[in-house]
């Protein structure tokens, strides 16, 4: 599947945080059903049997919606459920192995934080960036806030999709107006909401008017 910035409108990360009564597996589903456009299934503390079997679920959840499915930072996973992508930060392994890896065929997204991380990304083979923390966030602690300077800066370095991740939400995502990017990836703000598909839908047409304003 090739990567399309329309993939990062509403870019859903996965946080088995918040799963209470429901599956993470219904939650992504009703995600679905509100209109993300594509799904990052992000796990840290699974073993793998139990990660790949939950991996091959979502991914044939995926593909019913017509929604590309990213793995984040296990290339095995990725690999062995059949994913449209994976997506590694700075500290996973190098986006240029990855691409080795797994072949021209899978979409590769790397988190940057700078305009020469985000140079080094594209030329190693990723076909999409995330950009962040724009917002401080508690779901990555330890993540620095990106200025809107450097979104700016690195909007005009590459010509890949980018989508803005950290904190983002209903009341702050506005603010990305002008910065370039093509969508928001958001966690809590999906995860976390009491009605995950009603969540989505004004998340939706949010991001659609932040990105065309």
């Amino acid at each position: 599947m090739k990567c399309d910035k329309r993939h990062m409108l509403l870019y859903g990360v996965t946080d088995r945080a918040w799963t209470g009564e429901r599956t993470l597996y219904q939650q992504v589903e009703a995600a679905l059903k509100g209109g993300v456009t594509c799904v990052q299934l992000r796990e840290k503390s699974l073993d793998e049997a139990a990660f790949l079997k939950e991996a091959k679920e979502m991914c044939d959840l995926c593909r019913r919606y017509k929604v590309p499915f990213i793995v984040n930072d296990n290339v095995d996973i990725a690999v062995a459920c059949g994913a449209d992508g994976i997506h590694v930060g700075q500290e996973d392994m190098a986006a240029g192995e990855v691409r080795r890896r797994v072949g021209d065929g899978m979409i590769l997204g790397v988190s940057v934080h700078t305009v020469k991380e985000a140079l080094e990304a594209v030329r190693n083979g990723a076909d999409y960036l995330g950009l962040g923390a724009v917002f401080p966030t508690s779901t990555k602690a330890d993540a620095d806030q990106m200025t809107g300077e450097t979104l700016r800066a690195i909007r005009s370095a590459v010509d890949v999709p980018i989508v803005a991740i950290g904190g983002i939400n209903k009341e702050n995502i506005g603010r990305l107006s002008g910065s370039g990017v093509d969508g928001v990836a958001l966690v809590s703000a999906i995860f976390s909401a009491e009605d995950i598909e009603s969540a989505c839908r004004e998340l939706r047409g949010l991001s659609e008017r932040m990105v065309n304003a």
